[in-house]
């Protein structure tokens, strides 16, 4: 029952706010790229350690935390002691692809989860200022190929982004031009009056995929092909040969780009996974078991 229950709270969360789905598929890629998928992302911080929730990575841009509890709640009344909180993530994530118009997919099942969370520690993430040589190479140090990093990168087809990880796009781009050239400028026009120059207010968010922020669809890579990629990680695809290609099948084939995705993750979903006697299963997803 165990991959039910959490379908289920996901569904919940999902229909109370459809956002919940994007933030889900994140916080297990957030997971995976910082020792690997063992629920380390989930740890809250003490007195004493500040984690990977709290770096300014994650914070206050991962959510979802809520839908994992819930679960692991559920699932600890039903049988105790057996289901990490890595994959009642992997699930979640599988399950969010899913409702959102994303082909499913069986998760193999069996990661344990981790005892140290250091917000130090993600810097593995990708920040979306990075060209697609960085890109390429953060992906194969997870052991992800380019492919994957091209087809993992449609996830952004779903959710929102925070001004403030593509505003220097808008106001500060370089020494010569205050907006990125690359950047279609009716969609920047439409952004500056979402993002306004001066604002500090560090909750405004835009969708990362306006015409379909809640369906799992290829909206994306088309996006990005009418210079409408949002970040500077979106847009530098274009920029390289065998990545442009890439964009432009996925954008021309959506049951393949679906299809390819669903094994990337997958593979993503297996990254540095803790099995046997390593790690344990967590009581209560934010605290280490003491």
């Amino acid at each position: 029952m165990a991959e039910f229950i959490v379908r289920q709270e996901v569904t919940n969360a999902f229909f109370i706010n459809k956002g919940v789905a994007a933030g889900l598929v994140r916080m297990h890629f957030h997971d995976c790229f910082v020792r690997g998928c063992d629920g380390s992302v989930l740890i809250d911080s003490t007195s004493t350690n500040s984690a990977e929730k709290d770096s300014p990575a994650n914070n206050p841009s991962l959510r979802g935390f809520e839908v994992i509890d819930s679960a692991k709640a559920r699932l600890e009344s039903v049988c105790q002691g057996v289901v990490s909180c890595a994959d009642i993530v992997a699930f979640a994530a599988r399950d969010s692809v899913a409702i959102t118009g994303g082909f499913g997919y069986e998760v193999p099942a069996g990661r344990r989860d981790g005892r140290i969370s250091l917000a130090s520690e993600t810097t593995s993430l990708p920040p979306p200022t990075l060209n697609v040589d960085q890109l390429t190479q953060n992906f194969k140090n997870m052991g992800l190929t380019q492919e994957e990093m091209v087809t993992l990168s449609g996830a952004h087809t779903i959710g929102r982004s925070h001004c403030l990880a593509f505003r220097n796009r808008l106001y500060s781009f370089n020494s010569t031009t205050s907006q990125d050239p690359s950047l279609d400028p009716s969609y920047a026009a439409q952004l500056k009056q979402q993002c306004p120059e001066g604002s500090t207010d560090a909750s405004l968010v835009v969708p990362m995929n306006p015409v379909s922020p809640a369906i799992t669809d290829e909206c994306y890579y088309t996006d990005i092909l009418a210079n409408r990629g949002l970040f500077t990680s979106d847009q530098t695809l274009l920029t390289n040969p065998t990545t442009a290609i890439q964009v432009i099948q996925n954008a021309r084939y959506p049951f393949l780009w679906k299809s390819k995705f669903a094994s990337a993750m997958v593979k993503m979903g297996q990254i540095g996974v803790l099995t046997g006697t390593a790690g344990e299963i967590r009581a209560n997803c934010r605290v280490i078991n003491s």
